[in-house]
């Protein structure tokens, strides 16, 4: 049984490679533009893993790690070298990696976390290379969604040191007809890369400290949040995106995986193979009713024009969002969220293990 239960023989990788961290390991996701220097640097203070996320254009990444450097120069956070004791977000399909790498050399963040190559590991393998070449002490996140991403990234000549395994619970950009939860994957993706070394954190639908301890149960080292933190006082977000956070329940029915939002707001160009979960309003449902998308986008832009007023099940621009939407009660300060899901789950734990006497 204990060979199956990596999580316990991952915490010593964890230790050495981030020395701040406390288990369980709790870590805030990349998220593009919300998730920011102040997010990274409170989740790192409280004894997790702080993710800076893509800004609106790559150079945004360089001025938030400089901006957590500062941040983090008022803290006593042990940490190894010189490396920042944070980590970094980089989307790879749009993104620009010369002026990636340049960042990663500069800084030298903890991690970089890679996801959404266009063309799967070959892409990433490209991306492994020049930023470990830029930083050789910087580790490799790589965020998948599927066996065989996990399969392929094991065998590759550039693997990650890390494997995020995202499930199909996850808000913002997953695996569009071919995810399915974490509490199914991770395993198998664990019983299939033993031996190998990568650490693996669960993704997708974690908001307390009841997902955390499935989590652990099926082999992750830690868990990755994403929605939870939207729902925090240092997220870069709007305050209607943030109040339709709280607001939202039940989120098999109230949220969707589609690419409407993405083309309203005039992005294009997204691999197929990934799609985003965001909360149902307006303008999906008038979508489904078969309007045609050019009113849809006049009625969207006139909403976005008018502030807050956007977001909400009468709003009309994107709410990106995961599925545990209904587990989010609150706005707290990003340390808390941490420690919170941390003292809940060692509760858990303790609580479980005296069933067995």
């Amino acid at each position: 049984m204990e060979d199956k239960i990596q999580s316990v023989a991952f915490r010593e990788q964890l230790s050495a490679a981030y020395p701040w961290t406390t288990t369980p390991l709790i870590v805030s996701a990349p998220m593009r533009v919300m998730s920011g220097p102040k997010l990274a640097v409170a989740v790192s203070r409280a004894g997790g893993f702080g993710f800076i996320g893509p800004g609106e254009k790559p150079e945004a990444t360089a001025v938030d790690l400089e901006t957590a450097k500062g941040l983090l120069a008022a803290c006593d956070i042990p940490t190894s070298g010189s490396i920042l004791p944070v980590g970094v977000g980089f989307q790879i399909w749009n993104g620009n990696l010369e002026v990636s790498a340049s960042a990663v050399s500069n800084h030298k963040p903890a991690a970089a976390w890679l996801f959404a190559p266009r063309h799967g590991q070959a892409d990433v393998d490209v991306w492994i290379k020049k930023l470990r070449e830029a930083s050789p002490e910087t580790k490799i996140w790589l965020q998948i969604g599927t066996l065989q991403e996990a399969l392929e990234a094991a065998r590759s000549a550039s693997p990650p040191d890390v494997l995020v395994v995202q499930g199909a619970e996850a808000g913002g950009h997953g695996r569009t007809t071919d995810g399915v939860g974490f509490i199914t994957l991770l395993p198998e993706i664990a019983d299939a890369t033993r031996g190998t070394g990568i650490l693996l954190v669960a993704a997708g639908g974690v908001a307390d400290g009841r997902g955390v301890v499935a989590a652990l149960g099926v082999g992750a080292a830690g868990v990755a949040m994403g929605t939870r933190f939207l729902a925090c006082r240092e997220a870069r977000i709007k305050k209607g995106y943030q109040d339709e956070v709280l607001r939202a329940t039940d989120g098999g029915a109230n949220t969707v995986r589609t690419h409407l939002y993405n083309h309203l707001r005039g992005t294009f160009g997204w691999p197929e193979q990934f799609s985003p979960r965001t909360i149902i309003n307006k303008s999906w449902v008038e979508q489904q009713a078969g309007a045609p998308f050019d009113d849809i986008k006049k009625r969207h832009d006139e909403a976005v024009s008018k502030g807050d007023a956007a977001w909400g099940p009468d709003g009309r621009t994107a709410t990106y969002a995961g599925a545990n939407v209904g587990l989010i009660k609150n706005v707290e300060g990003a340390g808390a969220i941490v420690e919170g899901a941390r003292g809940e789950a060692t509760k858990i734990v303790r609580i479980l293990s005296g069933l067995s006497h």
